[in-house]
Parts: C-alpha cells; structure tokens; sequence
C-alpha cells in the first residue's frame, strides 16, 4: 500500500506581520507594501502625499489584503513617531519596517551642488532614516520579542558616485547606521539590513534622464545582466530580509543591482 505524501499549504512569507513601508506612495516603496500584502502582512503605507498612499492602500484592500495608510514628513520627529503609534494602535505590535522613503537632486559634481539641495537630501535620506529606526526600534521593544528593519540604500553607495554626491554620500552613512543597530539591537532580536538597489525604473531614473537621457544605457551596459530592474525586484529582496527566512541574517547591505556593483 502506498502512502501518499503529506500536502503542505504555502504560507506567506510574511504572514500574520505588521509592517510599515515608508515613501509607499510610488516605486519601490509602492511595489514593497502590494508584495507585502500579498505575502500575508498587514501593512501601513506613509509618504507625504495622502492621495497616493491612499490609491495603493485602496488597490491592496481591493486585491483582499490588509492596509491602511497614515500621511507623515519624514523631517519631522513628532509625525513619524505618530506613524509608529499608529501601527501599533492598529495592530497590537509593530513586527518590521521597510524605510525606503528617500530624495535625490539633479545630477551635478559636488562643487555645484546648491546648499540648500545638500541639506535636504541629508535631513531626509539620513536623519528621517534615524528617526524612523529610533521610533521603530522603541515600538518593536516594548511590544514584541523580536523584530526586523530593512533600509533602502543605493549601489550608489558602495562606489564613488560623482554625478549623485549628496545622494551617495547620505545613503553611505545609512550604511553605517544599518550595520551599528544590527550590533546594538541583535541581543534584543532585532535584526536590522539594508538593500542597495541599482539601476530601477522608478521616477528618481526618469528624473535623472532628463537631465542625461543615455544614463539608462551607459548603467545598463556596465550591469551583468544588461537591464535595469523593475520596483518589484528590490521589494523582493527587502520581503526575505523582513521574514523568518531571513532569521540569521543581520548587518548586511545587500546589493539587488544585476551585478553592477561587482
């Protein structure tokens, strides 16, 4: 007699977890909170922009997953830990974070980039970075076990990056602050990565184009697998790093690049 073998349903990879995407409205940020979803977590999207936070909201909840959305200024202290309540007013806990919002500026060497574009590009790609893994970290401590913070960095990071100075330099130290609280929270179970995407097709590309319309090109010729990746595939790499899958692995900035960083 033959006995059949044992059936298993897939689960999510990220069932039965809370998890907020910041800069959710678009892109990346956008591809990560519908694969979120799809994947079983119950997400919270924030950007600045409530209409679009609220259409992809609105598109997750359609496709029957779970989502809510909460407008927040990643410049402002008070707003992102209001969003970090809010998770944990909705859902009890808060089990992992995507802090993927982020701004470049036109492209320009380092001489000629205007103070005024420096200074934001840091206030929101570094410090808005700090605050939400300080109001992150607090949340996951005082009501879980455990928890799991991706940042969304840049292969402009790991390299010189003379046509994006202000950009790589801010997402270099994002870096630095992923691999410093993966040490200091690894004893309370957190585990804390960053991504460094290449070349994606988002509205940063589209923007750089404008101003270097064979950049697309040039990046793609010296990428191994000669593409440019669409928002969907760094999503990916962030929801492995968010789940279980994931559990003995911290500290690390993976690249998701095609191999241009090689």
């Amino acid at each position: 007699m033959n006995t059949p073998h044992p059936t298993f349903a897939p689960a999510g990879l990220l069932d039965g977890k809370a998890i907020l995407v910041t800069g959710a409205g678009r892109g990346i940020g956008a591809a990560a909170a519908r694969l979120f979803a799809r994947e079983g977590a119950a997400v919270v999207l924030t950007a600045r922009t409530e209409s679009q936070i609220a259409a992809v909201a609105a598109e997750i909840r359609a496709a029957g997953g779970t989502a809510h959305h909460v407008t927040a200024d990643l410049a402002d202290p008070d707003s992102i830990r209001a969003v970090v309540r809010r998770v944990v007013e909705l859902h009890g806990r808060l089990d992992g974070a995507f802090n993927n919002a982020g701004m470049g500026v036109g492209p320009a060497p380092l001489a000629e980039v205007a103070e005024k574009d420096f200074d934001r590009v840091v206030e929101v790609n570094l410090k808005g970075t700090w605050l939400c893994m300080a109001a992150e970290i607090d949340a996951m401590r005082a009501t879980s076990t455990s928890g799991a913070l991706v940042n969304n960095s840049s292969v402009g990071s790991l390299v010189g990056n003379p046509d994006l100075p202000a950009y790589g330099a801010t997402k270099r130290a994002v870096n630095s602050l992923t691999e410093s609280a993966a040490i200091s929270y690894g004893p309370h179970g957190i585990r804390v990565n960053a991504i460094a995407p290449g070349t994606t097709r988002t509205e940063m590309i589209t923007d750089w184009q404008r101003h270097h319309p064979e950049v697309v090109e040039e990046l793609n010729a010296r990428t191994p697998l000669r593409r440019a990746a669409e928002p969907d595939e760094p999503a990916q790499a962030a929801a492995w790093l968010l789940s279980d899958r994931a559990s003995y692995v911290t500290g690390v900035v993976l690249p998701v690049d095609g191999g241009l960083s090689v």
